[in-house]
C-alpha cells in the first residue's frame, strides 16, 4: 500500500468514525416503551473496531513519515511541520490583512472611526508567497506519497 493511499483509508476510516458517534448518540435514549433504530451494542462493536483499524493505519503513516527522507536535510515527517508552520504563518496574515481592510460604514461624524495600524498590501504579499512556498513543499510531499510504500 502506498503512502497516499493510507492517509485515503485514514481519512475514510474517520468519516466513518464519526458518522457511527453521531449514530450511537441517537440512539442511546428512547421513549418508554420502544425501541432503538439501531442496536446501540452493535454500534459501539463498529466503532470500536474502527478505532483499532484507525490505530494500525496512523501508526504505520507515522512510522513511513519519521522514517521517509525527504530531502537531504529533513525526513518527511519534519517537510509536513514545516507545510503546517507555513499554513499558520500565512493564515494569520490573511486574516490580519483581512481584518484590517474591513470597511465600516458610518452615519455621523460623531462615530468613531477606525483605522488600520498595519500595511495591509504588505501583509497580503507576505500571505501570497507563503501561499506559494505552500503549495510549492504540497506539491512535493504529495508526489512522494504516491511514491513511498507504507511501513
Amino acid at each position: 500500500m502506498k503512502l497516499a493511499e493510507a492517509l485515503i483509508l485514514r481519512a475514510d476510516l474517520q468519516k466513518r468514525m464519526e458518522q457511527i458517534r453521531n449514530r450511537l448518540y441517537n440512539n442511546v435514549l428512547t421513549q418508554e416503551g420502544e425501541l432503538p433504530s439501531e442496536n446501540p451494542d452493535t454500534l459501539l462493536k463498529e466503532f470500536m473496531s474502527l478505532q483499532e483499524e484507525l490505530t494500525y493505519i496512523i501508526k504505520a503513516i507515522n512510522r513511513t513519515n519519521n522514517n521517509t527522507s525527504f530531502n537531504d536535510d529533513m525526513m518527511l515527517s519534519d517537510a509536513l511541520v514545516e507545510r503546517d508552520s507555513i499554513m499558520a504563518r500565512r493564515s494569520l496574515l490573511a486574516n490580519a490583512a483581512e481584518r484590517a481592510s474591513e470597511k465600516q460604514d458610518r452615519y455621523s461624524r460623531a462615530e468613531i472611526k477606525n483605522v488600520s495600524t498595519i500595511d495591509v498590501k504588505a501583509f497580503q504579499n507576505q500571505a501570497d508567497k507563503l501561499s506559494k512556498e505552500f503549495r510549492e513543499l504540497d506539491t512535493r510531499i504529495q508526489s512522494l506519497n504516491w511514491n513511498i510504500d507504507l511501513i
